[in-house]
């Protein structure tokens, strides 16, 4: 029985693989070119890594704010497919360039305002390693020019979603391949071949996200008898007074949960740089594989987005509650393999950096940490992609983002300025702590409430 509700047959899996594919290619690509740009930046020593690394704390946060805005507007767009309804995705769409747009605005704006501010509160003298004051300088350099991307990806990224639940997930992943692999290039030429150091790196990305912007707008636009929802998008943006009333009451929480989650892993980190550079530019290392490793199930959640929302937009509910369980099944399965992969190289990995044997050292044992914690992320992930499929945001948020905020923030807090504990036992405290909100993700999903259609009755067959 248990093996009926959690394992599917061939044709649920071709599904499953011939929408996580691309995405898992697309996302893979991102995070290999970042592995890359992260060497190429660390090449120019700790200073310049950490430096870069301390501004994309921020970037992370910029990242999951727009994540969240295309989600609110996303989980319409992926019902509406489900039931055929043209107008309805396209009115999604409109919602997601307008609050992306503003995103974007305000993220350079705070950017540029409050740079020194917010680079300042990972400079701690607490290691022997590094000097705060050249890593402050490599910082600001960076992020000063990294800003002019910020709108471009925005924009690419309303794109991007709306045909990854209108179920076109290759084009997108093209997009991402071409911009990314112009960034590798470009990363090489501008720090190296024309000795620009940070300045180059932001000038790839830079380019880059223009790259990946064309190339999505497009091919969507030359397609548009395929897309159709992208036809007549740009005539009005006026949005039907109830979509944007039911996005607000479902998609506001979604936005405010992304956010505060982002600033609490955030928060977490600046903890963790209490005990000094070398920690800043081991998590740094750790983090690029960690990113890497957790690619899989990461995509996995925008399958679950795609299939859960699109079946439950047809009114097939208990079709989603049973794909729901096979998708969590097979995500934790995928989160396994690569957490052992994650060991195997754990310890050889940080060896390509051109860094001090302590950050190596530190970097390699985070990267184990994380690997053993790696299906309880994926659990947990999955989880909330299911509970969201159905619009149960305020559930969501306070087992993500409440959790967080209600006990990982506070005992990162405490122990990093209450308490002499090494890192070594600091880490895997704090990251151990997360795992725990899963306990109340199994119970909602055993319940099955979370599977309610919000789009009305289907109107194609």
């Amino acid at each position: 029985m248990l093996r009926k509700k959690l394992i599917g047959d061939k044709a649920f899996y071709k599904r499953v693989l011939a929408l996580s594919i691309p995405i898992i290619i697309q996302n893979g690509i991102t995070n290999f070119v970042n592995l890359l740009d992260n060497v190429m930046v660390g090449a120019l020593g700790t200073e310049a890594m950490s430096g870069v690394s301390i501004v994309n704390q921020f970037v992370f946060i910029f990242t999951l704010l727009v994540f969240g805005a295309i989600s609110a507007g996303g989980i319409f767009t992926a019902q509406y497919h489900g039931r055929g309804d043209v107008e309805g995705v396209r009115n999604t769409f409109r919602f997601k360039l307008l609050i992306t747009l503003l995103i974007g605005a305000l993220g350079v704006a705070v950017f540029l305002l409050f740079d020194d501010a917010l680079i300042s509160m990972f400079l701690h003298a607490g290691s022997s390693e590094g000097d705060l004051e050249l890593t402050l300088t490599y910082g600001k350099e960076y992020l000063l020019i990294f800003v002019i991307s910020m709108i471009p990806y925005a924009i690419s990224q309303a794109y991007a979603s709306t045909l990854r639940e209108t179920g076109e997930t290759m084009l997108p992943m093209y997009s991402s391949v071409i911009a990314l692999v112009c960034n590798c290039v470009l990363n090489y030429v501008f720090i190296f071949a024309l000795s620009l150091g940070v300045s180059g790196a932001a000038i790839a990305t830079v380019i880059s996200r223009f790259i990946e912007l064309a190339y999505v707008v497009i091919a969507t636009h030359r397609r548009s008898d395929r897309f159709t929802f992208i036809k007549g998008a740009y005539r009005s943006f006026k949005l039907p007074r109830e979509l944007t009333f039911n996005i607000a009451i479902r998609g506001l929480p979604l936005i405010l949960n992304e956010c505060l989650w982002s600033v609490s892993m955030t928060m977490r980190n600046q903890a963790y740089s209490v005990r000094g550079l070398d920690v800043v530019a081991a998590i740094n290392i750790a983090t690029v594989i960690i990113n890497l490793a957790s690619v899989v199930y990461l995509s996995c959640g925008s399958t679950i987005a795609i299939i859960v929302g699109a079946e439950l937009g047809a009114g097939e509910i208990e079709k989603a509650r049973d794909s729901a369980w096979k998708l969590l099944a097979f995500s934790i399965f995928c989160a396994i393999i690569t957490g052992a992969l994650m060991l195997a190289i754990a310890p050889v990995f940080p060896y390509i950096y051109e860094t001090t044997e302590a950050v190596r050292s530190l970097a390699s044992y985070m990267t184990v940490v994380a690997a053993v914690l790696l299906p309880f992320s994926a659990f947990s992930h999955a989880a909330y992609f299911i509970i969201r499929s159905g619009g149960s945001i305020l559930i969501t948020f306070f087992i993500d983002c409440g959790f967080m905020w209600a006990v990982v923030v506070p005992v990162s807090m405490i122990i990093a300025h209450l308490t002499n504990l090494d890192i070594h036992l600091f880490y895997p405290i704090c990251q151990g702590v997360e795992a725990l909100k899963l306990v109340a993700s199994l119970a909602i999903l055993c319940r099955g409430t979370w599977a309610k259609q919000l789009v009305g009755k289907r109107l194609v067959d």
